[in-house]
């Protein structure tokens, strides 16, 4: 793959282009098995949008493969209490299906790096399904591993 037809940068949630592809491929994540759930609405889209865009430490990379945007990466700025430094914590990470399997996430996850090491974090972290094979691979293949000792994930739905 030629890495000239391939760039990340950050949304700009004041370019309507930029924030309609990033719900567009967020809607078709959350549609897919991975994301198992139903798709947001319009006025959840903007609200959504608006979120983001006034909280600091919320960031979307966008992947552009051939001037189109094929992925994004939805990133949190969190803090390490035990390193006494931020870190990124990566919340989505999506490559749309039609350009799987052509190395586009590694370039995804490479912005993902050279930000965390912009921002001087320490670490980024991410979960990712038990049963999402591809993800896991990539990720191994980016050098992230599972925690020592082993970590679960624990929710409590509020609403």
């Amino acid at each position: 793959m030629e890495k000239e037809n391939i760039r990340v940068e950050l949304c700009d949630f004041d370019n309507r282009e930029q924030t309609c592809k990033f719900t567009e491929l967020l809607n078709h994540y959350i549609e897919d098995p991975m994301g198992d759930a139903t798709p947001l609405d319009g006025d959840r889209q903007a609200l959504l949008l608006d979120e983001l865009k006034v909280n600091p430490k919320a960031f979307v990379l966008l992947l552009y493969y051939q001037e189109n945007i094929v992925g994004f990466s939805t990133i949190f700025e969190l803090f390490s209490t035990f390193k006494v430094k931020p870190y990124l914590y990566i919340h989505d990470f999506v490559i749309h299906d039609d350009y799987r399997g052509k190395g586009l996430g590694q370039s995804l996850m490479d912005g993902i790096v050279d930000l965390a090491n912009r921002r001087n974090c320490c670490k980024i972290t991410l979960e990712v399904r038990s049963d999402n094979h591809p993800a896991q691979k990539l990720y191994k293949n980016c050098d992230f591993k599972p925690c020592e000792p082993d970590m679960y994930f624990w929710t409590k739905m509020l609403s």
